[in-house]
């Protein structure tokens, strides 16, 4: 029987599995590497606080872990950074926290839809203009002021 492939071109493909694992490694060590240098970069660079849109806040409790209301979306809303989240008419809004704005400010407040229809943006807490919304139950009328951190207004 004639062989079409020369004995050096078996034995490479006979051998190939452990060939291309031993690629396949150092690939991946230098895609991770690569992957480390491009998060280290982007954190470095996304961890630039945006304007502070207040100074203080009105919260439930002395964590903001508590919702004081529920609300829901007049009309939708589309998020113009990190901070903010998306609202779509009709939505219900847990609210966590109610900024206090500074003199010429917008006011606003933060926190996290709720929705069967929007279930991937759930738990996800952010802020949103409070002409968006109607506030249509009072979980906790009696609120703690407390300043605000620059962390809450950094993108991540």
């Amino acid at each position: 029987m004639m062989s079409w492939f020369s004995p050096s071109t078996v034995e490479f493909y006979r051998n190939w599995p452990s060939i291309a694992v031993a690629n396949l490694k150092m690939s991946s060590f230098e895609s991770a590497v690569l992957l480390l240098l491009s998060v280290g970069y982007l954190c470095q660079s996304s961890r630039t606080p945006l304007e502070k849109l207040a100074d203080n806040k009105l919260c439930a409790d002395m964590e903001c872990s508590y919702a004081i209301s529920l609300a829901m979306a007049l009309e939708d809303y589309v998020a113009p950074d990190c901070r903010f989240i998306n609202l779509k008419r009709g939505q219900m809004i847990y609210v966590y926290s109610k900024l206090l704005p500074a003199e010429g400010g917008g006011i606003f407040w933060s926190g996290s839809v709720y929705s069967e229809r929007y279930v991937d943006q759930m738990g996800i807490i952010g802020f949103f203009p409070v002409n968006y919304v109607n506030e249509t139950y009072t979980f906790q009328r009696d609120t703690v002021k407390l300043p605000t951190t620059d962390t809450e207004f950094i993108c991540i």
